[in-house]
């Protein structure tokens, strides 16, 4: 009897510890699918940036591309003052190039979580310096309803070392086309700080996937910042030589 209910405690833990594993694995497939509908191998595209605030609003236009998750280059085309103006990541590095002192700088790390151009995006968002694919563990959190879009629910917290500023982050995606249709990010004391929503889905280039995401801060009443995509392609002709320190000064 004894020898029976060992067994059953053996076979029990080790059914739990499949499913666990299960579960942690499909919320890691979910989140790479999500992040590759978004990124594809490479990509290019034009964005406008609008920053809301209760008293004003500024837009940015800009073009950008990416290899992977190690490159990306971006080049802000508008407004007239900034024109020219290009952020290039080529693996563990950033680099900022700024025309008008004819300056390149390359950002430390306490740089990426600041904001970007004054936007409610960080650098860090901009470029993607950190990857929701690696830099997270995945844990499935339920499911949820967004837009009419049954969702995933996804929670991620960061791994040791990962350079992260966030304490966890919560995902909905969605079952059907595994768009990203919001995310939450939370400091480490588990306070909400602002939340990405993905919308206006549409088709580009053969890909459906949300070409307006809005950041919203939490404790920042009537303020918003917009990214509006107006062309993106994917898995486009590029290779890394395109993103160099010298093309980051020439690129148009």
């Amino acid at each position: 009897m004894q020898f029976i209910q060992k067994y059953c405690f053996v076979i029990s833990v080790l059914l739990f510890s499949g499913v666990t594993m299960l579960q942690a694995q499909d919320a890691t497939d979910i989140v790479q699918k999500a992040d590759k509908k978004m990124r594809g191998e490479s990509s290019r595209a034009k964005i406008t940036m609008k920053i809301v605030r209760p008293s004003w609003q500024r837009e940015v236009t800009m073009k950008a591309w990416s290899l992977g998750t190690d490159y990306s280059l971006i080049l802000v085309t508008a407004p007239a003052r900034d024109e020219g103006t290009a952020y290039l990541k080529r693996e563990n590095e950033i680099w900022n190039w700024l025309p008008n002192i004819n300056r390149t700088i390359k950002m430390p790390p306490s740089m990426m979580s600041q904001s970007w151009m004054g936007s409610d995006f960080s650098n860090n968002d901009l470029v993607e310096e950190s990857s929701i694919v690696t830099d997270y563990n995945h844990t499935m959190a339920g499911d949820s309803t967004i837009s009419d879009y049954k969702c995933y629910k996804i929670e991620m917290t960061p791994k040791p070392q990962a350079p992260v500023v966030w304490g966890k982050l919560i995902s909905f995606i969605s079952k059907q086309e595994y768009l990203q249709l919001r995310t939450e990010f939370y400091n480490e004391d588990g306070k909400l700080i602002k939340v990405m929503e993905g919308s206006r889905i549409k088709n580009m280039n053969g890909r459906t996937i949300p070409t307006k995401m809005e950041m919203i801060p939490m404790n920042k009443k009537d303020q918003k910042t917009v990214l509006l995509y107006e062309d993106i392609a994917f898995n486009t002709d590029i290779d890394e030589r395109f993103f160099s320190i010298q093309n980051m000064k020439r690129v148009d």
